[in-house]
Order: C-alpha cells, then structure tokens, then sequence
C-alpha cells in the first residue's frame, strides 16, 4: 500500500495526540499511587470505555478478523460467552472485594486471604503473562505494517516501542486510560466503515449468506458435528470460555481490573466492566463481519493465511484518507494493547514484588522512581519477548495459550476464597500450583500427540477446563485435610463480610440496572445468532 500526504498527515497527528497527553498528565504526577492507579479519581464512563480499549489489542482485532474467516460465527464466542458472563460476575461481586478494601492490584488480594505463597507465585505469572502479551502486540504491529507499508521488522518494533515508553513514563496509568478512550473511538470509526463498505459489496446480509456454508454462519447450532469450523461441543465452549478462560480473564487480569480500581467511588468501579460489556457484545458486527466478508470475497487468499484477511480488505475497499484512518485505528490498537500490558505489568512489578519482597518500607518517591524504571524494563523485556512469537505460526492461538496458562487455573482458587470461609492457605497455593500444572500437561500432551483435536483453539480451551479441574480438586481436597483460617483476618475478603453498597440512588444508576440490560442483550444476541 502506498499513502498520500493525507494519509501520512492522520497517523502522525495520532501519535501527536498520544504523546501530548501524556505530556500534560506528566505535572499531576507526584506519588507512586498517582503514577500507578491514578489516585481513583476517573468517573465509570471513562474507566469502562477505557477497560473496553484495553481489551482492544492488535490481535483482538486483526486474530479475530482473522478467526472470523477461519471459524465463522463461532468466533463470537470470545464476545458472548466468553466475556459477559465474566464482566457481570467482577461487576456485580468481585470488584468489592478488590476495591473496598483498597488493595492495589489482584494479586495483593490473594495475599490477604492467603498467604505470600499464592500472592508471589500469581505476581510472577502475571509480570510473566504482561510481558508476553506486551510482546505479541509488538510483533504483529511490526509484522503488519511490514506487509502493508513495506517497514522493516526493526523499525516497527522500535518505532511502537518508543512512543508507548514515552507517554506511559510521563502519565502513567492515567496517560494510558485517556489514551485507552481516544483509541476505542478511533477503533470505531477506522474499522466501522470497513464493515459496512463489505457487507455492502456482497450484497448484504443475504448476499453474504448466499456465499458462505451455513456451519460458518450460527453460533451455537451445530457445535462438535461433522462440518463444524471450531471443533468443539458446545459444553465444551460453555465450561472452557463461560466458566473458566473468560471469567478468569476479565475479572483477575489486573490489566482489566486496574482500569476498575482506578474509578472514583465503589458505585464506579462496579459500573466501570458493564459499561464496557455493551460494546464488547457489539464487536462481532465489526470483526467477525470482516472475516467473514473477507472469505467470501477472496477464499484463495484469505485461506492460505487467515491473518491478511483484515490487510486484504483495507487495501481493497480504502483509498487515500480512509486507508489513513483505518491504519490509525490498526496502531490504536497496538498501542492500547502494548500500554495496556506495561502499566499492569510497573504496578504489580513495584507493589507486588519489589515493595513487597525487595526493598521495603522506603519513602513514596523511591518506588515512584522504580515505578518508572519498571516502565523501561518492562518495554525492553516485551520487545525481547516478541521474538517468541517467530516460533508459533497462530498468533491468536498463542494469545488464548498464553492467558488460558497463566490466568484460568487461579480463577477458581479466587472464587472458593471469596465465597467459601473454609480453604487454608495452603489448599489456595496447592490448588493455584495443580491448576497451573494441569493446564500445563494438557497442552504437552497435545503438542506430542497424544491428545488430538481438530484445531489448537479446540486444544486451549481443552487446556482451560483441565486446569480449572485440577484446581477445585485439589483446593477441595486439601482445605478439608488442613485447619481453617481465623474468620476474624476474613474480614471484607470473603462474601459473608464484604463491602455493602451503601450509596443511594435511582434505580435505573445502579450497577445491577446495568447488569440487567447486558443480560438482557446477552441473551438476545445468542438466540438472534443461534
């Protein structure tokens, strides 16, 4: 693709916009708690656009524009079931615990009811998993705009790295969050056009129909058959995406959750996931929309290699201006992805593990400067991370792998903590450490062929339901063989004493008001979709 002076002029007025952002934000930050979680002060609309952005990685939206060509329908999965239940669950119930009692990140809850053991050991799981993830947003930035623009792979990486180091190491969370807003809209409005312009050409919705199988074209009917895309049963789907990968994803990533903990009240914070939840539900008329009009309108290209199934349609359907837009909402999403993955990763480095097991009790502006300095190294590190990715020919596959290993196993230790009084210590460690190892060997045991599956996404969210398995058993087991823990240091963790809503308001501004209109378009979208 070539660009015009237009096109040049909107991507360099983006990256303008970011860094004087975080510019300005670059005087309001004077503690670590400022640098670090904004010093809870944004309002729910601004914190839920900015945790739906978050999620608004480079490959939430070229892996599944491409998974939309690959798996058709089926790819709203990871919207659906794979998301809503999840972010109602962390806004009706788990954001109390996080938030009322003040603890800064997810890991120092398990602290709290646990011990060190479970808290260090998801401290360095997910530093792990913020690196990688930061990584693979690197590369696939790199990879893209080498195809598209010719860049090299060098250039790419370090031109993606440099601007999101500056703007995070002046503002911060903050910096990130504002920028997290600019970019979901320009997401929106980059892609949007893209979708519509398609459907158009193929001549709508029914014209789009005519052309593809009918196995691509529902979501639920006809799962684990003989012509299904994905390869899996739908219990399968329900158990591995709506019980174990997606509420361990959006209610114990820290990446998500700081965004909620950064509100200015509790009422804010449990707003802040369902005011995200309704465009996460809308997403598929973009993503998976394009996938599936790319595969009807070039299947030779868009077959051999699912990736160019969004590059292709750009290139087809974009002129000058257009092209400079939507490759402005292609680095918006790279960006927010990449930002997103670095302040999670500087707040849990700082908190959870230095503060906490290095160099404690020093004054507030020592841990702002290794707060900054956690910044630097984290980009650093994820730029060596990307060349990870070269070994795996999947991206979107190696992204589920990675969240699926490092935050699925814990997420039913987080849930017998907090609503069950019984389980030790030790049953919380001992189940985090069998989760982790059981997902472990479920995909050791794919890769040398001894368990088979049609496709690796059907292999990871296998890997999901083998961890979440070997986690309840074995938390189950050892809680009843060790002494429970003292009910009075439970104290604000568990259900029977956590933070109340005491806030009064209208009806319609609660957060179960909320809750209940996702439901209710959750449900209609899978039936609709059926």
């Amino acid at each position: 693709m070539k660009l015009s002076p237009l096109d040049i002029t909107i991507i360099c007025s983006y990256f303008a916009v970011v860094l004087l952002v975080g510019y300005l934000l670059k005087s309001k930050i004077r503690t670590s708690e400022d640098f670090l979680l904004t010093h809870r002060s944004l309002s729910h609309w601004v914190t839920g656009i900015a945790f739906m952005s978050a999620n608004l990685g480079s490959l939430e939206i070229l892996g599944h524009t491409a998974n939309g060509a690959k798996y058709g329908m089926r790819t709203n999965h990871w919207y659906w079931i794979g998301a809503i239940p999840g972010m109602v669950f962390l806004g009706i119930f788990m954001v109390r615990y996080y938030y009322a009692n003040g603890v800064r990140s997810v890991p120092e809850y398990l602290r709290r009811r646990f011990d060190h053991r479970s808290h260090l050991f998801n401290s360095l799981t997910f530093a792990s998993q913020t690196i990688l993830m930061s990584g693979i947003n690197m590369f696939a930035f790199a990879v893209v705009f080498k195809s598209m623009l010719g860049w090299s792979f060098t250039t790419g990486i370090l031109l993606s790295t440099a601007v999101v180091l500056i703007y995070t190491f002046w503002g911060g969370l903050a910096s990130s969050i504002y920028n997290e807003v600019l970019q979901f809209f320009l997401i929106v409005i980059g892609f949007a056009p893209l979708s519509l312009i398609g459907l158009h050409e193929v001549g709508g919705w029914k014209g789009l129909v005519a052309r593809l199988p009918q196995s691509y074209l529902h979501t639920w009917k006809g799962m684990g058959g003989p012509h299904d895309p994905l390869g899996v049963s739908w219990w399968a789907a329900v158990i591995g995406l709506g019980v174990t990968a997606g509420p361990a994803y959006w209610c114990t990533d820290f990446l998500l959750v700081q965004r909620a903990l950064a509100a200015k009240d509790l009422d804010a914070a449990r707003k802040t996931p369902l005011v995200a939840a309704i465009p996460k539900m809308l997403f598929p008329g973009i993503v998976t929309m394009l996938g599936l009009i790319a595969l009807s309108v070039a299947p030779g290209i868009v077959t051999k290699d699912y990736n160019l199934a969004l590059p292709l349609l750009m290139g087809r359907y974009y002129g000058s201006g257009m092209l400079g837009l939507g490759l402005t909402a292609l680095l918006a999403s790279f960006m927010s992805g990449m930002a997103g993955n670095i302040t999670a990763f500087n707040t849990v480095f700082t908190y959870d593990i230095y503060q906490t097991y290095m160099v404690k009790n020093r004054p507030d502006s020592h841990y702002l400067r290794v707060a900054k300095m956690a910044t630097v190294w984290g980009t650093l590190l994820s730029c060596a991370s990307a060349c990870i990715v070269l070994h795996f020919n999947d991206l979107m596959d190696y992204m589920q792998l990675i969240g699926i290993l490092f935050l699925s196993p814990f997420f039913i230790v987080f849930i017998l903590g907090m609503f069950w009084k019984r389980p030790s210590a030790t049953a919380g460690f001992c189940g985090m450490l069998a989760g982790f190892f059981g997902a472990c060997l479920e995909y050791v045991l794919y890769q040398v062929h001894i368990l088979h599956f049609s496709t690796p996404m059907a292999s990871n969210i296998w890997t999901a339901v083998w961890g979440f398995v070997a986690a309840l058993g074995v938390t189950v087991v050892v809680t009843l063989v060790t002494r429970a823990p003292d009910m009075q240091s439970l104290r604000g963790l568990v259900y029977a004493s956590a933070a109340r809503v005491s806030k009064i308001q209208a009806w319609h501004r609660t957060p179960e008001f909320y809750a209940a209109i996702v439901v209710a378009l959750f449900i209609y979208l899978n039936v609709k979709f059926f």
